[in-house]
């Protein structure tokens, strides 16, 4: 078995364990390999263009706000601009701060007629650690993938 199935059939092992709708849950190292080893597939950033600006983002990332900011009212035209931007049998992987929002965009995305949507537990940031903080116990970032500063 390739190293892409092996990754791609743990992920979905995982979401079958975590209930969930869609293909699979990634670690965001697993992400990252998925990345680099399937050309096409794409990175959907569903932060908030706040988020982008002020904490960082991904190379190459597709960014389309699942919420928008202030207010976090849902973007009522997320679907449409994700089929304006990418074909249905793209492999997607989506990413939030901590797995949240991303979860819910695959969910989505999925129900749209996307099959191969896999959520980036942990997400950009991760889960807050003892003293409230993000990016001390997972993510992303803390793991060292690559990223920018605006």
């Amino acid at each position: 078995m390739s190293r892409l199935n092996e990754i791609l059939t743990l992920a979905q092992e995982r979401s079958r364990t975590l209930g969930v709708p869609y293909a699979g849950s990634l670690t965001p190292g697993e992400a990252h390999e998925v990345m680099r080893l399937t050309p096409d597939a794409r990175l959907v950033d569903v932060r908030t263009r706040a988020e982008w600006d002020w904490v960082g983002r991904i190379p190459d990332a597709l960014e389309i706000e699942w919420q928008g900011y202030p207010g976090g009212a849902q973007n009522p035209h997320f679907i449409q601009t994700l089929q304006h931007t990418v074909p249905s049998e793209t492999l997607l992987l989506f990413l939030c701060r901590s797995g949240g929002r991303s979860s819910a965009a695959a969910t989505a995305a999925a129900a749209a007629g996307y099959p191969s949507c896999y959520n980036v537990l942990e997400g950009f940031e991760g889960d807050k650690d003892a003293h409230g903080q993000r990016n001390t116990t997972g993510g992303w970032r803390f793991r060292g993938l690559p990223w920018i500063q605006s």
